[in-house]
């Protein structure tokens, strides 16, 4: 008796890939957060606040248990706050360039303060896939990147846990994405030092988990 071919076409199909779950973890607090725009400038550190904060964030992920892996921006505020991390997980931290923060060209350690006032400002606020900082990239450039580096951990991690530890506008971005959220709308989610923010990515599409959790217990965000 022969086989219909759907069903041995069927019987043939490729499982889909397990679900991965990034943790993206917002790095601690700085001398300037809140009023300077750093972007890429080096040598700022974390500030004794942050250095607690990245402390308090390490304990909280290592109490979830099995984490695959631990990775961050090149940025010594991610690096510093991934580093407790991994050492409370068992993982060498890696360095991923597409968890960096955006590039703000011109307006590089500008005062936030004096940033307000610039009629772009406004732009940046309401309109920002259309905006581009002078000299730097623009808000899509960035969304692109940051979402293509979490497709691709994803990708390394079939069925896994990883933490990604990146900046503020990246992650907004990242989650604006996997919610299907128009990227003019990115600014009113919320993302503070420290903060852990969770996607689940599956087969038909991601599942944001949570977004900002400050909490100490992260085991309701474990479903994959």
């Amino acid at each position: 008796m022969s086989v219909p071919l759907s069903v041995a076409m069927a019987s043939k199909k490729t499982p889909p890939p397990k679900p991965t779950t990034v943790f993206l973890v917002r790095h601690g607090k700085t001398p300037t957060t809140g009023a300077v725009l750093p972007g890429r400038a080096k040598g700022l550190h974390l500030a004794d606040e942050g250095v607690a904060q990245a402390e308090r964030v390490a304990q909280r992920l290592a109490s979830l248990g099995d984490i695959a892996g631990v990775y961050a921006s090149p940025m010594e505020r991610t690096r510093e706050t991934a580093a407790p991390i991994g050492k409370a997980l068992g993982h060498r931290v890696k360095i991923r360039k597409g968890l960096i923060e955006a590039e703000f060209g011109e307006w590089t350690g500008a005062k936030l303060k004096d940033l307000y006032k610039l009629p772009e400002w406004e732009k940046v606020q309401k309109y920002p896939s259309g905006f581009r900082f002078p000299g730097g990239e623009s808000f899509s450039e960035m969304q692109s990147r940051i979402t293509g580096a979490l497709h691709e951990l994803v990708a390394e991690h079939p069925g896994e846990r990883v933490v990604a530890v990146s900046h503020a506008d990246p992650i907004k971005a990242a989650v604006a994405d996997a919610m299907g959220t128009h990227l003019d709308q990115f600014q009113r989610i919320v993302v503070a030092p420290c903060s852990v923010s969770a996607v689940l990515f599956t087969h038909t599409g991601p599942r944001v988990l949570a977004v900002n959790s400050t909490g100490d217990d992260l085991s309701s965000l474990v479903l994959s």
